[in-house]
């Protein structure tokens, strides 16, 4: 039996549900509760019979997950920290951030929901040295019931405008829970696929194999360096793979789906944020269908890297703007309870 009504396809839930004694709509009803409606609580769906009501809430929980800790910084932004069950009887820890927009005027808010940061697997095998998620190896995946519960529950602390995949884990080693995560919130959520981002750090076979079906999500790349021996090491996944692949590959997936991939740039101050890197990262995009988001790098406790200057920061953007890139700094939020960018990590599932 499914640990939660998340885990369950449309299918097995009618099944559960008529096994409770109730009729196959009501399925669909508490479905566009859960997901359409944010009801987290059978008592509160009163087009259910009473009896049905009872027996769901004893036999099958809505939610899985349960909240270990909410760490909300000044500027609201929100980090949970999320324990799934595992099927051994044990358990694995993951987080999801609620960012809340930044404050405008209240015609400017009107309308205008948080971006949630999902999570895809317990741990990272890419192992980046400068981000906090692959610190302890990858665990395990998540299914695609655990990624939803992240957007049930990031959507419980306030409206969703948009929807970014670059929590821990790399996505493309977990796509099909992914894809089915996505399939299956974006319309009660109303996440079209621009206001979905899923940032991978560029399998080329996987890019390719995936751009025909045109998949409902806007692409970032982290490419994070311009030359092939220091990504080798700043992204050990990938050592090997020459960059010029994973730049073709993000070019025809801009040509099959007719959407300019993103190149994301970790700025390490003396390390990728210097003239020579701006450069040789503007000669190699130059022509090429795409933007650059930079991001300052956020501390990590032992890294060894330290955050760019501003100046430094605004150097690189200006060198690449003078080359005719679009590219944009990424203003981190909440980096005061480490819930920004590299800095979600497994924490304490004790």
């Amino acid at each position: 039996m499914a640990a939660s009504l998340l885990a369950l396809s449309e299918e097995e839930l009618e099944r559960r549900v008529v096994a409770a004694g109730g009729r196959p709509f009501h399925a669909r009803v508490i479905g566009e509760q859960v997901l359409g409606a944010g009801v987290l609580d059978y008592a509160r769906m009163t087009a259910l019979p009473r009896s049905l009501r009872g027996r769901l809430a004893a036999e099958l929980p809505i939610l899985a997950s349960v909240e270990r800790a909410a760490v909300r910084a000044a500027d609201g932004t929100t980090r949970l920290l999320l324990w799934f069950p595992d099927a051994d009887g044990g358990g694995a820890s993951v987080e999801t951030v609620h960012i809340p927009p930044r404050p405008r005027s209240r015609a400017e808010r009107a309308g205008n929901g948080a971006t949630l940061c999902v999570s895809t697997q317990v741990g990272c095998p890419v192992a980046c040295p400068f981000c906090a998620s692959g610190r302890a190896g990858l665990r395990r995946n998540l299914t695609a019931g655990e990624i939803t519960e992240q957007f049930v529950r990031g959507r419980a602390l306030g409206p969703l405008s948009r929807a970014v995949v670059m929590g821990i884990g790399e996505p493309f080693l977990n796509l099909p829970a992914l894809l089915a995560a996505l399939e299956r919130v974006r319309a009660p959520f109303g996440l079209g696929t621009r206001k979905v981002t899923v940032s991978t750090v560029g399998f080329p076979e996987r890019l390719r194999s995936l751009a025909p079906t045109r998949p409902p999500f806007q692409l970032a790349i982290s490419l994070h360096t311009p030359f092939d021996a220091q990504r080798d090491e700043l992204v050990p996944a990938m050592r090997g793979t020459p960059i010029e692949e994973v730049l073709t590959a993000g070019d025809d997936w801009f040509e099959r789906t007719g959407r300019e991939v993103t190149y994301e740039m970790v700025l390490l101050a003396g390390v990728t944020d210097t003239a020579d890197h701006a450069s040789t990262l503007a000669r190699r995009l130059g022509g090429r269908r795409c933007s650059v988001n930079l991001i300052p790098f956020n501390a990590v406790e032992d890294s060894g890297f330290r955050r760019p200057a501003p100046a430094a920061v605004e150097a690189f953007r200006g060198r690449l703007t003078d080359a005719g890139l679009v590219a944009t700094v990424r203003h981190s939020r909440g980096a005061e309870s480490d819930a920004a960018c590299g800095q979600l990590r497994l924490r304490s599932e004790a």
